[in-house]
């Protein structure tokens, strides 16, 4: 298919996101990134795993299904028929934000055990965009081999790191950093990045100046 024919194509494509979470630490990303779309005119698909949901009991004060209803849908993970798990559910891409270790495998390998895994492998099968904000430390050769695996496949592989040059103040702003710099690889406008270059205020725990 020729670019012309590729941008034609993502040109009339709905604004639609297929976002995922898993059990990996820091759900606080899918829930940040769901709470900033509802304010934008991009549809979203969530896919909620079980381990998702102990998650963000265990790390936040959210509720579970008060997450749920962030989404414009919601699928659930053993739903192998749900929309997301065909190629022919017009999409721009999915985000798995976290992404374990255990789905980065399924997703490297093309083991689709559930719609999280077989969403994925729609998403990478249809040259859309796959980002995948894995966690886990320290990495093993295997954690390193998979994340190569599925970059040449076409993913993204963004694992959620900060980026100290924005003075983030809070965690609130290194949640949000990470969380705009997902929105920007979709073109979706937004204000959460204290971007290189621009202005920033004086950080005066450590008495540096920028």
């Amino acid at each position: 298919m020729g670019e012309a024919v590729k941008r034609r194509e993502r040109d009339r494509r709905p604004e639609r996101l297929v976002i995922a979470m898993t059990g990996a630490t820091g759900v606080i990303y899918g829930v940040r990134l769901l709470e900033t779309l509802r304010d934008t005119s991009v549809e979203t698909h969530l896919v909620m795993s079980e381990w998702a949901r102990r998650t963000i009991i265990a790390e936040t004060d959210r509720n579970p299904d008060a997450v749920r209803d962030l989404a414009d849908q919601v699928h659930e993970e053993g739903d192998l028929a749900a929309p997301p798990a065909s190629g022919s559910f017009l999409t721009d891409g999915m985000v798995v934000a976290p992404c374990s270790m255990k789905s980065l495998a399924a997703i490297a390998t093309g083991v689709s055990e559930s719609l999280v895994h077989r969403a994925a492998d729609v998403t990478l099968k249809e040259g859309r965009r796959l980002l995948l904000l894995v966690r886990e430390t320290p990495l093993s050769v295997i954690h390193l081999e998979n994340m190569l695996r599925v970059a040449q496949a076409g993913a993204l592989v963004m694992p959620p790191l900060p980026a100290f040059y924005a003075r983030p103040q809070s965690l609130e702003e290194m949640v949000d950093h990470t969380v705009g710099r997902v929105l920007d690889h979709f073109g979706v406008d937004h204000d959460l990045v204290r971007r290189w270059g621009e202005q920033r205020q004086r950080a005066t725990r450590f008495g540096v100046t920028p």
